[in-house]
């Protein structure tokens, strides 16, 4: 859902830092982040406003209890993303054209996220960057947009990315830390010292993500939700687990891939499921939203 949920969907993206934080995307479920999602696959595609009840009440459903629900709620206004107004005694909440922005953008990236298989020549990206050990902070600050650009890290201070066309995107992120006189950058194919595929599991935990892709598959591949609250709750959490995999899996080309990758089955399995309940998820949404 935009630059806070992908800091590469748009031009000037590589600018902007991100509008919510890691953890509301890639963490533990919480309040925070189920109301994103929520935002992103009901009230922005409604294009309506929605009441202060039904989204707590759809919440609710998820299990997150009322007052967790309504300081989120606050929350997100409270940031730009959200506006409210009073009718009567009840008040809804619309998107501000920020917010539209954010969910737009960030509704594109996760939709079509896992459809295709980036080509690639062998070219790799390197960036060397230097931070002392003393600034932490920034060297935390560094790491996050580095990792959210899709970039690896095999050894400290070494970046890797087999997307060389992201210079640009590594470059704003350097500026706008203050490093470009610590930086420097390199581009061409693995030069045949070493083993190619030890670095790559060194700078992303492979493993890690396949294991996460694996427990999507077990977990959505047999559900059928009857319609109503079931068909509602299956795709908000449907919609729910996929949307981290953007900021997890740097879609690494083939050839740098285990040989039956589970990636390519979990975007098969949440196209089809996505399709196949959304008419009666959105129904049910308009049902509650309505009440």
């Amino acid at each position: 859902m935009t630059q806070g949920y992908d800091s590469r969907s748009s031009g000037n993206a590589h600018r902007a830092r991100p509008a919510f934080s890691r953890r509301d995307i890639v963490g533990e479920t919480s309040a925070r982040s189920l109301l994103l999602t929520v935002l992103g696959e009901f009230v922005l595609r409604q294009d309506e406003p929605a009441w202060t009840a039904a989204i707590v009440a759809m919440l609710g459903r998820l299990g997150v209890e009322e007052k967790s629900a309504r300081q989120a709620l606050s929350r997100t206004a409270a940031e730009g993303w959200l506006e409210s107004e009073r009718v009567g005694r009840s008040v809804r909440w619309s998107l501000t054209a920020p917010g539209r922005r954010l969910l737009t953008d960030g509704a594109e990236r996760i939709y079509s996220f896992g459809t295709s298989t980036p080509g690639w020549d062998g070219s790799w990206l390197v960036l060397y960057v230097s931070v002392p050990e003393a600034k932490r902070k920034l060297r935390h600050r560094l790491r996050t947009r580095l990792s959210w650009a899709g970039f690896g890290s095999p050894e400290p201070g070494m970046w890797i990315s087999p997307h060389p066309g992201r210079r640009a995107e590594a470059d704003g992120i350097i500026e706008d830390l203050g490093l470009h006189e610590q930086a420097m950058s390199f581009t061409g194919p693995f030069g045949g010292i070493g083993n190619e595929q030890t670095m790559v599991d060194r700078a992303w935990d492979i493993a890690g993500i396949e294991a996460r892709y694996e427990r999507f598959i077990d977990e959505f591949t047999g559900m059928r939700p009857a319609q109503g609250d079931s068909v509602l709750l299956a795709q908000t959490r449907l919609v729910h687990e996929w949307r981290r995999f953007p900021f997890l899996d740097p879609q690494l080309p083939q050839k740098l891939l285990p040989a039956h990758w589970s990636g390519r089955r979990a975007a098969a399995l949440f196209h089809d499921k996505h399709a196949a309940w959304d008419e009666g998820a959105r129904r049910r949404w308009r049902e509650l939203a309505a009440s």
